[in-house]
């Protein structure tokens, strides 16, 4: 498993510095690209970063687009599918996948545009929404696409981990080494373990917070704070999901963890209500990213969480001057 890892990071390494070597093999946009993306497979809490920026690129006068490859649809298609122009959703989940999906339902006046050719995106992007800067969602790996600007999002967990197979890393920890900054989720303690081990790099911490549970039924009342709860999660990493139900509160009775991108069936969401009814809960939670994967079912409901980039002026005033 160490040789493999090995031969996995160095063929990772040879890529980036193949591509360093010879940017004019990149494709390019006619505007500003940003980056964000990670080292880690799955669950660092990427999507909620890049609505973030999304919403500080339109209060900083940018009209934003966000280019995302839609990973794990159900129908993916040729070309572009534009999932949302702004205004509103144009395509359903199952051509779009969860995260764009997500982001198209949450963002107003930023087009969200799914296509394994981000390149094409762009340019779609660019000619017929006028978007002046494109957010290239988990975009650190996607070299083929030249950016001005690359950010990392990186985990104080990931200074610990290996490359694939052996870890959930898909580069060596070096080659963080090329982003422009480091976004660091977690405790203070954990961006000062990052920042000692980057301390050339500009690093900014990443505030994960969680507003109040809303039903999924948008005519469905309000849930009341405090109750016992069925929480569902098809995510990477589905233990924040759980930790940040009872910090709200909640009586979390079970825990019903399901893949990554899990496409939820009539005898999955039948084993739900009868743990439900089991466990006596009054309710059922579950994620964002989940619930556009679902109809709205009675007696659901979903835990909406944002990000915010701290210190907020400084990032603003360190990402003025880059567009």
């Amino acid at each position: 498993m160490n040789a493999l890892s090995a031969g996995y990071g160095r063929v990772a390494r040879l890529r980036r510095s193949w591509y360093e070597r010879h940017p004019q093999s990149r494709r390019s946009l006619d505007h500003t690209v940003i980056s964000v993306g990670n080292l880690s497979v799955g669950g660092s809490g990427k999507t909620p970063v890049v609505a973030a920026l999304a919403r500080l690129l339109v209060d900083m006068g940018q009209r934003p687009a966000i280019l995302s490859r839609g990973y794990a649809r159900r129908h993916a298609a040729d070309g572009v599918v534009v999932a949302g122009d702004g205004e509103r959703v144009l395509e359903p989940v199952e051509r779009t996948g969860d995260e764009p999906q997500m982001l198209a339902r949450s963002l107003e006046g930023v087009p969200i545009l799914v296509s394994p050719d981000r390149h094409l995106a762009g340019r779609l992007a660019e000619r017929r929404f006028g978007c002046t800067v494109m957010l290239l969602d988990d975009g650190f790996q996607h070299l083929q696409l030249g950016r001005e600007v690359d950010l990392v999002l990186l985990t104080a967990a990931d200074l610990d981990d290996r490359v694939l197979p052996a870890g959930r890393l898909r580069e060596p920890l070096d080659a963080a080494c090329s982003a422009d900054c480091l976004l660091v989720p977690g405790s203070s303690e954990d961006v000062a373990r990052v920042a000692a081990a980057y301390d050339r790099m500009p690093i900014f911490s990443v505030a994960n917070r969680c507003d109040p549970v809303r039903p999924l039924d948008p005519a469905g009342a309000s849930p009341r704070t405090g109750g016992r709860v069925v929480g569902v999660a098809g995510i990477a990493r589905p233990e924040r999901f759980f930790r940040a139900l009872r910090e709200q509160g909640y009586d979390v009775a079970r825990e019903l963890v399901f893949p990554d991108h899990h496409w939820f069936t009539s005898n999955d969401l039948d084993r739900i209500r009868r743990v439900a009814r089991e466990a006596g809960a009054d309710l059922v939670v579950t994620t964002e990213k989940d619930a556009v994967r679902l109809s709205a079912p009675s007696g659901w409901a979903v835990l909406p969480m944002t990000a915010a980039i701290e210190p907020a002026d400084r990032f603003r005033a360190w990402l003025r001057d880059r567009l």
